[in-house]
């Protein structure tokens, strides 16, 4: 598969794929699939997991802030 990032919004990612998107590791993303708080993440199987490319885009523009001391989602 290739490394490049699809350009459809929709298109799935892999584990892989979406931790390399997101500067974490897999483990990372399971992690937070386990507790909460991540990305939306569509369950495939019970051993497939994927990422769809808008959903990692809008986590991280949740995420966007302009100072440290702006807490944004989290007042």
């Amino acid at each position: 598969m290739s490394s490049k990032l699809p350009t459809d919004p929709n298109q799935l990612l892999g584990e892989s794929q979406a931790a390399n998107y997101l500067a974490v590791s897999p483990r990372t993303l399971r992690n937070w699939r386990t507790r909460g708080g991540g990305p939306k993440f569509v369950k495939v199987s019970a051993r497939c997991i994927r990422y769809r490319l808008k959903d990692l885009v809008d986590w991280t523009d949740k995420r966007t802030r302009r100072s440290t001391s702006d807490m944004g989602f989290f007042r």
